[in-house]
């Protein structure tokens, strides 16, 4: 992020006001390559692209906050490479890992990563060092951590369905599993703290927190999300869950999250209303059907009706429902920053 932006949002988690309505976007893999105009594979093989297309990005859209920003990542193998997962990667569309158990019976089969040596992680970490300076001469630093939650990359190693299976049918291994993984989890979180001073933030993306009732949110999520936003001290802690929201919005304090991207189904006051004021929301115009398939006028209507929905505009990142999908145009997203500096006045 850049510095200002950042200040400014430590501000707003802090409570005080800003004096502008900012707007705001998780971006990555799913959209940069093709904005920028390269294909998937060079945008993740060449460090000098990537570096190219993140600058292009920040001075394109000067007025935008792109979060986590600069991100160093791989789409959906980050993690599961450093389990041993088989990757595959497109020239056009993002890559997969395949699963390494078939069933939770074989979570003692999996490996409990090193950080710093296995998977992609190395990759990851060196290419921020290569170009941190370049970061830092943009006027950007390297401000958070990131990772998938233990439910997502659970839903990696061994299939979606299979897991969710696993957490009705075999809770004790379930949470085995879970602890393996978040113990990753933090081990990786607290490693990219130490090699990047600079960062005091958290995000951790998971939907599959999503897919789940009131008494497994309970038992499943909250203890392992709440040691894992802990973990490094952190003063913004991220959570992405653009799949169902309502649970994980009544429960974000406990789970010790402060910033909230959530699905554009829920409305911002209901949203509001379950999170508490404290927590800073990120949200919430359809990213796909409005942002990257809709006209200028259709996402400068999408924006002035989430403004609408609430009454206080405090401790708002205006954004999209999820991350910035793919085929966003210049254009649509020009017309969403132009609404909220205009309507928020």
């Amino acid at each position: 992020m850049r510095n200002s932006s950042w200040d400014d949002l430590i501000r707003m988690i802090d409570g005080e006001k800003l004096n502008y309505q900012p707007s705001g976007f998780i971006v990555d893999s799913p959209w940069i390559p093709g904005w920028y105009g390269i294909s998937t594979v060079d945008y993740y093989a060449s460090d000098d692209l990537w570096l190219k297309a993140n600058l292009k990005m920040i001075n394109t859209f000067p007025d935008a906050w792109f979060l986590p920003g600069f991100w160093s990542e791989y789409g959906m193998c980050t993690e599961p490479s450093a389990f041993g997962s088989r990757m595959v990667f497109l020239e056009q569309s993002l890559p997969h890992a395949d699963k390494i158990i078939e069933s939770i019976d074989e979570t003692d089969s999996v490996p409990q990563p090193d950080v710093k040596t296995d998977g992609l992680l190395p990759f990851m970490i060196s290419r921020l060092r290569n170009n941190e300076q370049a970061i830092k001469d943009a006027d950007h630093q390297i401000r958070f951590a990131i990772a998938r939650g233990p439910l997502n990359v659970a839903s990696f190693l061994m299939g979606t369905t299979e897991f969710m299976m696993a957490l009705a049918m075999d809770p004790d291994n379930s949470h085995k599993l879970l602890k393996k993984i978040s113990d990753f989890t933090c081990d990786w979180l607290c490693w990219q703290k130490e090699c990047f001073p600079s960062i005091d933030g958290v995000l951790i993306l998971d939907d599959l927190i999503g897919f789940v009732g009131e008494v497994e949110f309970s038992e499943f999520v909250i203890p392992y999300f709440k040691r894992i936003f802990s973990c490094t001290g952190a003063k913004a802690r991220f959570l992405h869950n653009d799949a169902d929201g309502l649970i994980t919005a009544a429960n974000l304090k406990e789970m010790g999250v402060n910033m909230f991207n959530f699905s554009f189904n829920h409305t911002m006051k209901e949203i509001r209303d379950l999170a508490g004021p404290e927590v800073v929301l990120v949200g919430n115009v359809p990213p796909r059907d409005v942002v990257a398939n809709g006209t200028p006028q259709q996402v400068e209507e999408a924006v002035k009706k989430a403004f609408d929905e609430i009454p206080d505009h405090e401790r708002i990142i205006w954004s999209v429902g999820g991350g910035m999908a793919p085929e966003v145009k210049d254009v649509n997203l020009n017309a969403f920053i132009r609404t909220v500096k205009t309507y928020s006045k």
